[in-house]
């Protein structure tokens, strides 16, 4: 109880620090930040797995080890488990809920496919969180349970270890995908794809020599390429083109927030 009492603790505190980093990842860009704020969610979302890491996580594994080694009886068991049912229940609708809205965003990609290459850190953190809240409340049941017909404690010792162990399990996940981000991830291959496909439809452009692409928040991209256009253009010609295809580039890929588009002969 007292390894889900402070998971839960961490949980509410993680949804403050997210809802910050949403508020903070939607300002507009500035003289400082001309590349706008999109990466400060993937700041907060880090944090958020360092405290799923430590508040939950390793305090978890603590306590678990420390009743293991002097087990007590489990008092007041029926309330115990009335509490984690009704807890049960409220996690298992939060994930629900969590689930349906990656199937719209993930359309029909596999979820772990998803997991690993989505750039959305919030919808990942909340997953990750609701996911745990339901396995370890699972363990938390079953150890009390346990517990409370044999008469031996050290049954709810190893459900708060185990609890401890998922809460470690998906904060190092968590901080792994994220990390990635943090430091400046390519964009989605789909948004790469789309790109090459237009320059092959656009009758200005002969070739792309390279593309670079960089995400700066869950939905906002940066690009920059190089191009060789078709030859006899002239000058004016090939900054009209050019802005041409930035217009048709935006409006087919409305996350391309930035777009700088060179011409070259090399790449």
């Amino acid at each position: 109880m007292l390894a889900e009492t402070l998971h839960s603790s961490a949980d509410c505190s993680n949804q403050i620090l997210l809802l910050l980093g949403v508020k903070r990842a939607a300002k507009q860009p500035d003289v400082e930040h001309p590349l706008g704020y999109g990466r400060a969610l993937y700041f907060y979302s880090f944090i958020v797995a360092l405290l799923l890491f430590s508040g939950g996580g390793v305090f978890s594994i603590y306590e678990g080890l420390h009743k293991f080694i002097e087990p007590e009886p489990v008092e007041h068991a029926e309330v115990g488990l009335a509490i984690l049912v009704f807890s049960i229940c409220m996690e298992g609708w939060a994930t629900w809920g969590n689930i349906k809205e990656m199937k719209q965003r993930r359309g029909s990609t596999p979820l772990l496919k998803w997991l690993r290459q989505t750039k959305d850190s919030d919808l990942i953190v909340i997953f990750g969180e609701n996911s745990a809240a339901v396995m370890g409340l699972s363990m938390a049941i079953v150890a009390m349970l346990l517990a409370w017909r044999t008469g031996d404690g050290r049954f709810d010792a190893a459900g708060s270890i185990g609890i401890g162990v998922v809460l470690v399990a998906v904060a190092i996940f968590l901080g792994t995908e994220i990390n990635s981000l943090l430091i400046g991830e390519r964009a989605d291959p789909a948004v790469e794809l789309a790109v090459k496909t237009l320059v092959e439809k656009d009758p200005n452009v002969d070739t792309l020599l390279r593309l670079i692409t960089l995400q700066q928040g869950p939905r906002e991209v940066m690009l920059a390429m190089k191009v060789k256009m078709k030859a006899g253009l002239s000058g004016e010609e090939v900054v009209q083109a050019i802005n041409v295809f930035e217009r048709d580039l935006k409006k087919q890929l409305p996350e391309v927030r930035w777009c700088f588009v060179e011409p070259d002969d090399e790449a």
